[in-house]
């Protein structure tokens, strides 16, 4: 095999916890993500020696030694010695900043293929630890689904998810620091915690109604300290027609949870009109298999 091809899936948190912080700086969460059907492609091609990485479609993107991609594949060389070059070419089209996990789901993509690319025989598990040194999105996008994540993100639980909305994103223009709202949110002395057992329950059994009654960010009001679109997007999306919204992650990204696939469409193409650097469409969730079956 001398070329691969992979979608690395965006996610979104329905429920999103801080339950404490470590001395290493890093916070214990609870959380329920769940992969989405918005994605980027990356191609993987074997080459002589190196590590060349091409963004195709965004001038704006780094692709050197900082990018998670190019970090994936030392992390891979460092822990297996192998030595060959690796040619990547990405398409993004998961924003950037946005608490869709768009840099770890590349990363993660990057630790499948190139296991599979070189032969390394490296199982899930040892991939999943692997990515947890580079980012606590990472095992999660390696294994995709709907999962109940702790610890600092890392410690998942698969999870059945039921539900079928149609699901509206929209990202602000302005991204959103991870490590600012987490100092933000320590600086807060009171926070209402989400039910994520109830959440939990309500994708078990399909119920829209309970799962928008449960969802619940910790760090979506320190967000919105930060940028008041965040509130302004979620209130509106609410009036046309969505059962619930809130931020994903840190955000800025805010999503809407649709019954009705035409009043979501419709809530997509205003988010459009909202200007130039706003990214708005229409998704759904992915489950495991599906994601398996499309990579």
């Amino acid at each position: 095999m001398e070329r691969i091809e992979i979608r690395a899936y965006a996610k979104i948190n329905l429920s999103l916890d801080v339950t404490g912080r470590r001395e290493n700086g890093y916070h214990d969460v609870d959380m329920v993500m769940a992969s989405i059907d918005l994605y980027d492609n990356l191609t993987f091609e074997k080459q002589e020696k190196g590590i060349t990485l091409e963004c195709v479609n965004r001038t704006d993107l780094s692709c050197g030694e900082d990018n998670l991609i190019v970090k994936a594949v030392k992390s891979l060389r460092e822990y297996t010695g192998f030595q060959g070059g690796v040619r990547i070419l990405l398409e993004k089209n998961i924003p950037m900043a946005a608490g869709m996990a768009g840099g770890s789901t590349d990363c993660a993509a990057t630790l499948l293929a190139v296991n599979e690319l070189y032969h390394l025989g490296l199982d899930i598990p040892t991939l999943c630890e692997l990515g947890t040194r580079l980012g606590a999105d990472v095992p999660f996008c390696i294994l995709g689904g709907t999962a109940r994540a702790r610890g600092i993100g890392e410690v998942l639980e698969q999870k059945e998810n039921r539900l079928s909305p149609s699901i509206v994103l929209i990202k602000p223009t302005q991204g959103a620091s991870t490590k600012e709202v987490y100092t933000a949110l320590d600086a807060k002395q009171a926070v209402c915690h989400p039910d994520v057992e109830g959440m939990l329950e309500a994708l078990q059994t399909g119920n829209l109604e309970q799962c928008c009654t449960k969802l619940g960010n910790v760090l979506e009001p320190v967000t919105e300290g930060f940028l008041p679109e965040v509130g302004e997007i979620r209130r509106e999306l609410m009036k046309r027609g969505a059962k619930g919204a809130m931020m994903s992650g840190s955000g800025p990204t805010v999503f809407g949870l649709f019954e009705d696939s035409e009043k979501a469409m419709l809530a997509a193409e205003w988010g459009k009109s909202l200007g130039e650097g706003y990214f708005s469409c229409v998704t759904g969730f992915v489950s495991r298999k599906e994601r398996e079956h499309r990579i």
